[in-house]
């Protein structure tokens, strides 16, 4: 693929991620359900915000995955990375599409947060492949404890909600697999610290905003 047909895929990924707009390449889990079953305005407003904060992960993963293929210095985990974006940014067009059908908007601060995600990430992708991927691992082992938690507290009957959340807790189980067998290395407890505080205060955050 040609350098400017590159540059014009990642930056179409970049503003869907920021603006919104994201395609997915897999049917939305949970369709036949309905879209807002049995849900009164408080459950889907605790849907709605348990659902943001889930998208503003995949805004973050997005730019997780495209600043670490930048720095990669091997094609087949540029491969492996560019795989897994593309099943992320099926996560990202699913949250955002139940959270239109929920009545609610993603994260106001999504440019933010994509900023903010980008730099860490470059910064991991130029201290290696080993440590970039195992930087992938722990982020994926961190949001699917995340994904875990909301499937305990959407509501029982928001099937649809839920029905997505769970499709994106295997996925991300399969990507921080993928990221070790492809040589990830763990992190130094202190790191896995930061992280988790940083997730804290954006899941805190996009939650509310």
């Amino acid at each position: 693929m040609a350098l400017i047909d590159r540059f014009i895929i990642e930056f179409d990924t970049a503003l869907r991620s920021v603006v919104g707009g994201a395609n997915a390449g897999r049917p939305t889990p949970g369709s036949e359900v309905g879209v807002t079953t049995a849900l009164d305005a408080a459950e889907r407003k605790h849907a709605a915000g348990l659902m943001r904060v889930n998208h503003v992960g995949e805004v973050c993963a997005q730019a997780l995955y495209q600043s670490q293929k930048l720095a990669a210095r091997n094609s087949q985990i540029q491969q492996m990375l560019d795989h897994s974006g593309q099943e992320e940014m099926d996560h990202l067009a699913w949250c955002e599409t139940r959270l239109k059908e929920l009545g609610s908007h993603t994260s106001y601060l999504n440019p933010f947060w994509y900023a903010g995600s980008f730099a860490i990430g470059l910064v991991a992708g130029l201290a290696g492949d080993q440590w970039s991927l195992g930087f992938v691992a722990e982020t994926e082992k961190q949001v699917e404890n995340h994904l875990e938690s909301h499937l305990q507290k959407l509501p029982e009957t928001d099937q649809r909600s839920r029905a997505i959340v769970d499709q994106m807790r295997m996925d991300e189980i399969a990507h921080g697999q993928a990221a070790l067998h492809a040589g990830g290395v763990s992190l130094p407890e202190p790191i896995q610290k930061i992280m988790q505080a940083m997730s804290k205060l954006m899941t805190t955050t996009a939650y509310k905003i």
